[in-house]
């Protein structure tokens, strides 16, 4: 797929692709013989990994990392993991946070509910 069609499945700029491919999260992106960029399922399936580790909250310096550990093959599995794993650890404590956030805010609707119907 080009890189259009990859920026219409993704729901990314194809600028952030570039971009992407830049700065090595991207690496070893194919190019057709007019130059032009050519993505595979495979190019697809990681961009959208990527993607869930961005949306969760990952920086991109530790995406950058991952990227870089992951070019270097299976060598490397057991420092992905550790990343993964430190993340999660991460993500568990913002869903934790976020979940107090939310009893909070029932606990005010209620309040709110109860006076207006009382």
């Amino acid at each position: 797929m080009n890189i259009k069609e990859l920026s219409e499945k993704t729901h990314l700029s194809a600028h952030t692709l570039r971009y992407y491919e830049k700065i090595g999260i991207l690496p070893n992106i194919q190019k057709n013989s007019s130059g032009h960029r050519f993505y595979s399922a495979s190019d697809l399936e990681w961009i959208s990994f990527v993607i869930k580790l961005k949306e969760t909250g990952m920086p991109l310096e530790e995406i950058i990392t991952y990227a870089r550990l992951r070019e270097q093959g299976d060598a490397t599995s057991a420092e992905r993991m550790q990343l993964l794993i430190k993340h999660r650890e991460v993500l568990e404590a913002a869903i934790a946070r976020q979940t107090n956030y939310l009893a909070a805010l029932d606990a005010k609707i209620n309040f709110y509910r109860n006076k207006i119907n009382a």
